[in-house]
């Protein structure tokens, strides 16, 4: 029973990682004490909601401190997919320069919506949250009622 606690798991400080702890450990992360603390947008992507409000759809995605210009929204045969694009570039313009970083990072949620309808649709970011309004088709109930015998 020994062997399914790995040594030092709780000891952070003197633990060697090689990164790949996320991946291989995410059913022991659940059940530590710290899990929901540790876990961040660099290791997970947006979160999403979404609200039949009957005659339409609300989808809601948390993006904290990212641009419109950075959020693509696109609808194609019901697929809703939203994509973030970040190219966060820190140059300083002096050539002898002791510190520069470059980040890039992408993340995307796809959300299928049968009956969401292609026109009418209303994207609005505001304080972090992206709002989508999709509007629903209305399609003919073709469901019959069979009598059994």
């Amino acid at each position: 029973m020994a062997g399914l606690v790995p040594f030092n798991r709780k000891n952070k400080e003197i633990s060697t990682t090689t990164g790949f702890e996320d991946f291989y450990n995410v059913l022991d992360d659940f059940f530590s004490n710290d899990w929901p603390f540790r876990r961040s947008l660099t290791h997970d992507t947006f979160k999403v909601d979404v609200e039949d409000n009957g005659n339409e759809y609300l989808v809601e995605a948390e993006v904290p401190g990212i641009d419109k210009k950075d959020i693509n929204v696109e609808l194609n045969d019901g697929k809703l997919m939203i994509s973030i694009t970040m190219d966060e570039r820190n140059e300083s313009k002096k050539k002898n320069f002791i510190h520069r970083e470059r980040r890039y990072s992408s993340m995307s949620r796809s959300i299928y919506l049968e009956d969401a309808k292609s026109d009418g649709i209303k994207a609005k970011l505001e304080n972090g949250l992206l709002k989508v309004l999709i509007p629903k088709e209305e399609k003919p109930n073709n469901s019959i009622t069979i009598d059994v015998e």
